[in-house]
């Protein structure tokens, strides 16, 4: 059962929160890769993204404690409804270093899927085509190329997560706040290690190159 939920988009710090959970405690958690490496779960996602289906949220997230990345972000009222007792953090950056980080890897992605089309039914078609509903042409409208539109898109995203959740409910994070107002919203001790900084532009585009022949890797 789900006791945490992150609703930042992608490129927020969301690996590095994944990271961050596990070492306290709160794997397995739930993230795009489980999608991008899993037919089950593709097809699984498929059939909400695409189809519309209502989903049985705690067979979606069975043997999970927490998710970030990737979809929960766009389905996080949903999932909120589903895991009322879940806690539920929200992962921000400064506005035009998230849309730099986001258009220089995962976005570019997106452009060599559109102007060289995957094969019809292969799973970079499909996962391709999971994103694109959930997020370009949901989430930015078709027009993330125009960054005020889709910075604007951003801004809106974060401020109805906690209009809908309620300010007291949720904790708005920067992950280079590191382990203390992590911890002190989840109640555990403070780790000694630093805390884990994970998946940065540069890991981003070497993980979807490496995935350039079966989907898009993490949005983290």
């Amino acid at each position: 059962m789900l006791k945490l939920i992150n609703a930042g988009l992608g490129r927020t710090g969301t690996t590095s929160l994944q990271v961050a959970l596990d070492r306290l405690g709160l794997g397995p958690c739930f993230h795009m890769f489980d999608i991008v490496g899993d037919e089950r779960r593709l097809a699984q996602w498929e059939r909400i993204v695409c189809d519309g289906e209502r989903p049985d949220w705690a067979a979606v997230f069975d043997g999970y404690t927490s998710a970030v990345d990737g979809p929960c972000a766009v389905y996080y009222r949903q999932i909120s409804e589903a895991f009322p007792d879940a806690k539920v953090i929200l992962t921000v950056r400064e506005a035009e270093g998230w849309y730099r980080s986001t258009y220089d890897t995962l976005y570019q992605f997106a452009l060599r899927s559109m102007e060289n089309p995957p094969e019809p039914g292969s799973r970079q078609a499909r996962l391709f085509r999971v994103v694109s509903t959930m997020v370009w042409e949901g989430l930015f409208d078709g027009r993330f190329s125009d960054k005020d539109h889709a910075i604007e898109a951003y801004h809106r995203h974060n401020e109805e997560v906690v209009r809908a959740l309620g300010a007291d409910n949720v904790l708005v994070y920067d992950v280079r706040q590191g382990w203390e107002p992590l911890c002190a919203f989840l109640g555990v001790e403070v780790p000694r290690e630093e805390f884990p900084r994970a998946n940065d532009s540069a890991s981003m585009r070497r993980r979807i190159a490496e995935a350039a022949g079966a989907g898009p890797a993490s949005t983290g």
